[in-house]
């Protein structure tokens, strides 16, 4: 998406590697309003009822980000369409929020427990391959190769430097 630097202040809000995504703030509240189909006046409104938080530019002025966007029109239907008062949909806002929160931590608890399982095979794995080797040393092996009563170890050779190589 090619950038225009329309909408851009430089303010807190804004990233400055001019990434957008559907929570950046850029449109000022006349274009949210025509995007939304609303009156400037309404989108303060709101903002003032918390249905929307917009976020702010350098000189404090409303930017209305896409998803900002998407949630007045979903404001609008509700109270046109389906009759619901403000603070109706202030609540059901803040239970879609709720449950999408919700949503993206059982996938982030799903994930956990997969790993989890994944560990757990790992070590019963290893588990099973300790119980093995002890089997063998009961039977007569050794776990660990230890040298004969009588005989010596072999070093490792030393260099001229007097450094084990």
């Amino acid at each position: 998406m090619a950038h225009t630097g329309e909408g851009k202040t430089g303010g807190a809000d804004v990233p400055d590697d001019f990434e957008l995504t559907d929570d950046t703030p850029v449109y000022v509240i006349s274009v949210a309003a025509q995007l939304s189909g609303l009156h400037p006046q309404t989108l303060r409104a709101y903002d003032r009822l918390g249905l929307v938080s917009p976020g702010r530019a350098a000189g404090r002025g409303r930017r209305y980000s896409l998803r900002d966007i998407l949630i007045l029109r979903e404001v609008q239907r509700l109270s046109q369409e389906d009759g619901v008062n403000l603070s109706g949909i202030k609540r059901i806002l803040e239970l879609e929020d709720e449950w999408q929160r919700s949503r993206v931590m059982l996938a982030e608890m799903h994930a956990e427990i997969s790993q989890l399982r994944a560990e757990l095979e790992s070590t019963r794995a290893v588990a099973a391959r300790l119980a093995a080797l002890l089997r063998d040393k009961t039977q007569g092996g050794a776990l660990v190769p230890v040298r004969s009563p009588g005989r010596r170890a072999s070093r490792p050779a030393a260099d001229t430097t007097g450094t084990q190589v």
